[in-house]
């Protein structure tokens, strides 16, 4: 009778951990930057391990890591840089990364091909435009590395109209969208990584309240484990995922998604396993976020993710 009543009580409290919904808060809409998280619950992941995730698709400006930070969401999608920002402002809610997926920042500069530059140093040494969003952490840190820059700066307004107007004008992007819809215009563009200046932080990563970590260790776990082979399995195979994610983000054409899906690969993949972070990483942000003024705190690298 015994035995019975504790199979009972295992199969209530399974139930009732995989009925209660767990919020992922999105920072921009479906596209292939999240493909293994939504691989996670399109494929049955979250599923298998007891979790049922709901996904919140995000927006230009969603504030996820205040979303996360207040309590309104259980797990954010954020920038390592934003993690650092928060946890200098607010030492009471300290937020925590799980899972960084991408391992080589997207964030880049792009330029017309026939004006034949070779690098960011071109772009900011030359005559020219360049659109770009100026308080960015990714942009401060260019112009301390270039501060005689000869190019003139102009608010960043999104898509691609003015770039395809103007052969002066460089502008910024991810190498995972706007090169790919420039060329699909017609335009043939060079593009350079701001990873490739010494800047890289990780981003769309995973994270979650110290606090919540703390008193949800099991279902962390779960989400860890979920997310992880969400992502193996959609960088072996994105064609469902993508199909299903274009069903919710018909803005993207389904040929983008793929060759999205491609072009990230790379930058997503490592030897240590996918969304692996380091120490040192986290040490070398620190530091570099503390010389442009945008911390001031000491920061402590090991209290900012899960090893």
């Amino acid at each position: 009778m015994k035995s019975m009543t504790f199979v009972f009580l295992f199969v209530i409290q399974t139930y009732a951990q995989e009925s209660k919904p767990i919020s992922l808060a999105l920072n921009w809409v479906p596209e292939p930057q999240f493909g293994g998280f939504y691989q996670a619950q399109f494929h049955g992941i979250f599923k298998k391990n007891t979790l049922n995730v709901e996904i919140l698709k995000g927006g230009s400006g969603t504030p996820t890591i205040q979303m996360l930070s207040k309590g309104v969401v259980d797990f954010a999608i954020v920038s390592a840089e934003e993690i650092l920002i928060s946890n200098d402002k607010n030492a009471k809610n300290q937020i925590v990364a799980l899972f960084a997926t991408f391992q080589t920042n997207p964030q880049m500069l792009m330029s017309h091909k026939s004006r034949g530059l070779k690098s960011i140093a071109d772009i900011l040494q030359n005559d020219g435009y360049l659109a770009w969003q100026s308080g960015l952490s990714y942009s401060l840190f260019l112009r301390k590395k270039y501060p005689q820059s000869k190019v003139k700066m102009v608010p960043y307004l999104g898509g691609l109209t003015q770039f395809q107007k103007d052969q002066q004008l460089s502008q910024q992007g991810f190498i995972t969208s706007e090169p790919i819809a420039a060329e699909k215009l017609g335009v043939k563009v060079s593009s350079y990584l701001v990873a490739d200046e010494g800047f890289n932080p990780y981003t769309t990563v995973l994270a979650v309240r110290k606090d919540f970590l703390k008193n949800n260790k099991e279902l962390t776990e779960k989400m860890l484990k979920s997310v992880r082979e969400g992502w193996e399995q959609y960088l072996l195979d994105f064609q469902s995922t993508n199909q299903k994610m274009h069903e919710l983000n018909t803005s993207m054409d389904l040929e983008t998604f793929n060759l999205s899906a491609k072009a990230q690969v790379n930058l997503i993949k490592t030897d240590k396993g996918v969304g692996s972070m380091t120490l040192q990483r986290w040490q070398e942000l620190i530091q570099q976020m503390k010389t442009l003024a945008l911390i001031k705190r000491n920061l402590k690298a090991e209290d900012q993710f899960l090893p």
